[in-house]
């Protein structure tokens, strides 16, 4: 199913905010889905499997090397073509 997730990562207890935030949305792109990255958060499109697998390990890698808060709301409702 074809879904949108709007992602925000919170890096905590480091100097830099875009190594982590950057390396996590890295994974994401990896995996095939469109990242939007935006000033407070990420817009995710893809197919649902693939988003829940690609944040697990995403979240996983990232929370080895930095202690982080993720945010997550996903949605299969809200349009997913910002053009129409």
């Amino acid at each position: 199913m074809k879904v949108q997730a709007q992602i925000s990562i919170y890096p905590l207890k480091t100097k830099s905010l875009s190594e982590p935030i950057g390396e996590f949305c890295r994974i994401l792109k990896d995996r095939g889905l469109k990242v939007e990255t935006r000033t407070m958060d990420s817009l995710v499109i893809g197919e649902s499997d693939i988003i829940f697998k690609a944040l697990q390990e995403a979240f996983g890698q990232i929370a080895e090397k930095y202690n982080v808060v993720v945010d997550f709301k996903i949605s299969n409702a809200c349009p997913l073509d910002k053009s129409k």
